[in-house]
């Protein structure tokens, strides 16, 4: 072995100086880097799993929430479709009543048209009368004092054989 030193001339007390450097070098290198490493990467691990633990809540509140909000629109659609339908029905009922009315007060107004009509007719008729009586009355006291005066009777016979 101990050719083996010469060989490579290897020095004891030099070895345990490098030794003692290592072991104080890996000692600093543990307590000012590999620690402190260590505890932030712990710290970041467990960010990063409550992170995955929140992502994986939100998800299910996502779906939980998206779940419900179909729901209500899915309602909301169905009270819109029965309120249409509920306000067509009643606009239709409107219509009917309207137009039902509007056939009242028509046939309302041809009646009262009719008697109107009817009234102003006999109206028309006692003047026709009354005016067919006055021209009666007149003629006959023309004829009657024509009558007295032969030359009419004449005029009018005449006038009657032309026709």
């Amino acid at each position: 072995m101990e050719e083996f030193i010469q060989t490579f001339h290897i020095d004891w007390k030099l070895m345990i100086a490098q030794i003692i450097n290592f072991g104080l070098v890996f000692l600093a290198f543990y307590l000012l880097a590999a620690k402190p490493l260590r505890k932030l990467m712990k710290e970041r691990t467990e960010e990063i799993e409550k992170g995955l633990v929140d992502a994986k809540h939100n998800s299910e509140m996502l779906s939980l929430t998206q779940k419900e909000a179909d729901d209500i629109i899915s309602k909301a659609r169905q009270e819109a479709h029965n309120v249409w339908k509920e306000a067509k029905e009643e606009a239709d009922i409107k219509k009917t009543q309207m137009l039902d009315s509007a056939r009242e007060e028509v046939q309302v107004m041809l009646v009262n048209t009719k008697k109107v009509l009817e009234a102003e007719k006999a109206k028309m008729i006692d003047d026709v009368k009354k005016e067919v009586v006055s021209l009666v009355v007149r003629a006959t006291e023309k004829l009657l004092e024509d009558d007295m005066n032969s030359s009419f009777v004449d005029k009018q016979l005449k006038h009657i054989e032309k026709a």
